[in-house]
């Protein structure tokens, strides 16, 4: 049995270079991970450069939650400990032996204890694949949530598709979700797409309450899918991860072994063959943009083109990121461009005339089109903010510090991810998601 749910409100942005539905195994041999993609985390390192290692072996801890590990991805060598300003940890990098060797956690780990299950992925590392709300933290394994949700899709531009992802992982997917079963007293939402998810690996999943979502950009948010089924209120705690977590969660519990696969979908108007690809966790990009590439101005970005993080020609794929987006830099000045007509430019207002070919697919840069100016009460924000928030108001809040204010206007509710339309849409070029996250940032430290 499922429930339908509809969001009217958001904005779908049509990109050229949707990735062809074809897997290639990417030949990477150096693999990373980041701190960084961690929110909150301060890494102690277990291990330094030289150091060989096995999937499964652990790199660094947390400071101020020691028993959660990050391990290896890949059996190999510690390569390079790369630090940016103050000795910031940003990378661990690890090059493969090829060997494939991996640490054994043992085996009949499905019949263990909800505790022992939970210290088994502790020790192992496999803990960090699942994230909590508020604030997208790593999951507290103290707490217990009130629900767990797993999103089957994505509605961000560009998105990969998810249905071929977990074709012929049956068996893993569905041990996953059976292990987050166990985790919770509360329920398993699976997340789908009304119309566009079809697969059996998650139609016919058990142990589940599957619910449909149709609608534009953000319905595929997980704080869209909380919002509308099972809303956090102050005090409470969800858990979520995506299929590929999920899977890796289950071959865990299957094998007694880490399995760091992943298929990372290489897309954007500026890859000549975009394609999906093969790999492990914090795998190199280099490899999949060699020869693949138009021209040499392209901003690479791990992730989707509203929520991705920047990265340069030789980084790697984030943590929880199952695309690479390549789009043109916009570091240029566009003389009296605001009079042109703009058959090829995206508008959501009807300035240009591209507003009347709603199917075309456009290629973007990243030029701002404008300067940051004064916050404007335009009512832009709410055409695109699926919440029963007042966007701006919650902005205002945030930025004054007004803890008690931010609490009353929904910020428990939603992620800085939330609000990336209503940065696309802003005439003022404001950093909004930079806001959001200082926002969450600022109550995760003073109410936890």
């Amino acid at each position: 049995m499922s429930t339908d749910y509809i969001i009217k409100k958001g904005l779908d942005i049509r990109l050229v270079g949707e990735a062809e539905k074809t897997v290639v195994d990417l030949n990477a041999k150096r693999f990373a991970l980041k701190p960084t993609d961690f929110i909150g985390c301060f890494p102690k390192m277990l291990v330094k450069e030289g150091d060989k290692v096995k999937a499964g072996t652990p790199l660094f801890y947390d400071k101020y939650r020691p028993d959660i590990k990050f391990t290896s991805p890949v059996s190999g060598e510690v390569v390079s400990l790369v630090r940016g300003a103050k000795r910031k940890l940003l990378e661990i990098i690890v090059d493969s032996d090829g060997k494939g060797e991996s640490e054994d956690f043992g085996s009949g780990l499905m019949s263990l204890s909800k505790d022992e299950m939970i210290a088994k992925m502790l020790e192992s590392g496999v803990w960090p694949l699942v994230r909590q709300r508020p604030y997208s933290t790593i999951a507290d394994p103290k707490v217990e949530p009130k629900a767990i949700f797993i999103s089957a899709f994505s509605s961000a531009p560009l998105a990969p598709d998810f249905d071929l992802i977990v074709e012929g992982q049956g068996e893993a997917f569905q041990t996953g979700i059976d292990v987050l079963a166990k985790l919770t007293s509360g329920k398993v939402h699976l997340n789908v797409h009304a119309k566009k998810t079809a697969s059996k690996v998650f139609m016919s999943a058990k142990n589940v309450q599957i619910n449909k979502f149709a609608g534009p950009h953000p319905s595929g948010n997980v704080s869209v899918h909380a919002n509308r089924v099972d809303p956090i209120n102050k005090g409470e705690v969800i858990w979520y991860a995506g299929p590929q977590e999920v899977i890796a969660i289950g071959k865990f519990f299957l094998n007694g072994k880490i399995d760091s696969k992943r298929i990372f979908a290489l897309t954007g108007s500026e890859v000549n063959n975009p394609k999906y690809y093969r790999s492990f966790v914090g795998a190199r990009i280099i490899n999949m943009i060699s020869g693949n590439i138009k021209g040499d101005n392209n901003r690479f970005i791990s992730g989707d083109v509203l929520t991705g993080e920047k990265i340069y020609k030789e980084g790697f794929v984030g943590f929880y990121d199952s695309m690479l987006t390549v789009i043109p830099e916009g570091n240029y000045h566009e003389f009296f461009g605001w009079i042109l007509p703009g058959l090829n430019k995206f508008s959501i207002s009807g300035t240009f005339l591209s507003r009347l070919f709603k199917n075309r697919k456009y290629r973007l840069d990243t030029n701002l089109h404008g300067g940051e100016r004064a916050l404007v009460m335009t009512g832009t924000y709410e055409k695109v903010f699926p919440f029963d928030i007042y966007p701006m108001q919650l902005l205002k809040a945030i930025m004054v510090e007004d803890i008690d204010l931010m609490e009353q206007l929904g910020i428990y509710e939603i992620d800085d991810e939330d609000f990336a339309l209503c940065e696309v849409v802003d005439t003022s070029k404001t950093e909004i998601q930079k806001i959001v996250r200082q926002g969450l940032d600022l109550m995760r430290k003073e109410m936890s």
